[in-house]
């Protein structure tokens, strides 16, 4: 699915929603947008702007005294469009490299240190989930 892309305008408001919404977890409102963020628009221009990206489909209210918070179409613009790439330095990728050369490794361990890697890189909890592997037993064997 194609997204069309938003003005200027409405996709530095969807930035700043996100943003602020991951560090917080709280509904974001246009006053706290325009007073933290110093975008140079009123908080009625910031609200109406949030108004249209909710009918548009990238942000939502929770309840109707909330701020707003991104959608799942927001969040899938932010990542396609908005958020900007970090590059790994050279130590960390000289990091990682040398941690997966060593293929002694069981499977699991390297998935959870994975996890750790991948936490410890963005600053975020990680999560793993994978299926429940059982050791298969032979039911009969013909020789």
């Amino acid at each position: 699915m194609t997204q069309r892309p938003l003005d200027p305008r409405k996709e530095l408001i969807l930035k700043v929603v996100t943003d602020d919404y991951i560090e917080s977890a709280e509904p974001v409102g246009s006053r706290t947008i325009a007073r933290k963020y110093n975008l140079g628009l009123s908080p009625a221009t910031i609200r109406n702007e949030m108004a249209d990206l909710e009918e548009s489909g990238y942000l939502k209210q929770p309840h109707v005294s909330a701020g707003r918070i991104p959608s799942q179409r927001g969040y899938r613009y932010y990542v396609d469009v908005l958020m900007q790439q970090q590059v790994l330095n050279e130590e960390e990728q000289e990091f990682i490299r040398l941690y997966f050369e060593d293929r002694s490794r069981q499977m699991d361990t390297i998935l959870q240190q994975t996890v750790k890697i991948l936490a410890q890189l963005t600053r975020y909890p990680s999560l793993m989930l994978g299926p429940t592997l059982q050791p298969s037993i032979f039911k009969h064997v013909q020789l």
